[in-house]
């Protein structure tokens, strides 16, 4: 009588190649995670400089209609949004937009809120200065 082996291989992952696997997914997402990160704050930052940009263009046309900035002085909402962003609704903001206002001058400045906390401060005033953590210039 012939036997015929009847035995089937299982075929299976072996620890060893799982855990290859596991070192390699924990490496890319090492990697991935900080950059990823490191972008959205950055277009935070873009979305608050865009909004910075905005109000200022808000003042400027409240003060061809009233001829002085002095009645936005700490009432930035009357004229334009006073969160970033400014379409967010009931959202959470990421910066705060407030001014500091005279008859002839104004600083616009967006604090960071929330998840951007820390961050650093951006500015604008009526000349077009602009600054950031206290020194000149946005970020690229």
């Amino acid at each position: 009588m012939l036997r015929v082996n009847t035995m089937k291989k299982n075929s299976a992952f072996t620890l060893i190649e799982v855990m290859i696997v596991v070192a390699v997914v924990a490496i890319l997402a090492a990697i991935a995670i900080p950059s990823y990160n490191h972008f959205v704050k950055k277009a935070k930052r873009n979305d608050a400089m865009q909004a910075l940009l905005a109000a200022s263009e808000a003042a400027e046309r409240y003060k061809a209609a009233n001829f002085s900035y002095a009645g936005l002085n700490g009432n930035l909402g009357s004229v334009f949004a006073t969160q970033v962003p400014v379409d967010a609704g009931s959202g959470a903001a990421y910066y705060t937009l407030s001014i500091n206002a005279d008859a002839t001058t104004y600083t616009i400045t967006a604090t960071a809120t929330g998840g951007m906390a820390g961050d650093g401060n951006l500015t604008i005033n009526q000349a077009g200065q602009k600054t950031y953590k206290g020194a000149a210039g946005w970020p690229d």
